[in-house]
């Protein structure tokens, strides 16, 4: 089942490119304050990705073109008692960091912005 649902994504994010069409949903944080979360720029990462672009997915979401290869490792290895719950809270504390330095209009920070 995880296999067709990942085939499935990836057929979607190949065919429907986020920066032409106009019914997916646009961020709300950045819509109401200008600011970007740490999600801003991930679907159109993920569209990159399934073109084989890595370094232009990496520039629009550097943090989820990093943690997938983790998260497609936890999936295959399905062993009880893989994640512990301090690496839950050391990733929720990179995701909060990395929605914050993202925001700091100052180089390199700028760089993190989608």
């Amino acid at each position: 089942m995880c296999w067709a649902g990942t085939a499935a994504a990836l057929v979607v994010f190949y065919f429907l490119d986020p920066g032409r069409v106009a019914f997916l949903p646009t961020c709300p944080l950045h819509t109401l304050t200008g600011l970007y979360c740490p999600g801003c720029g991930s679907t159109r990462a993920l569209h990159q990705l399934a073109h084989g672009q890595v370094a232009r997915a990496f520039g629009l979401n550097p943090l989820v073109v990093t943690l997938l290869p983790v998260i497609g490792y936890l999936t295959l290895r399905r062993e009880p008692g893989t994640i512990k719950p301090v690496w839950v809270w050391v990733l929720l504390g990179t995701i909060a960091v990395f929605g914050v330095l993202r925001n700091v209009p100052l180089r390199p920070f700028t760089l993190l912005a989608p």
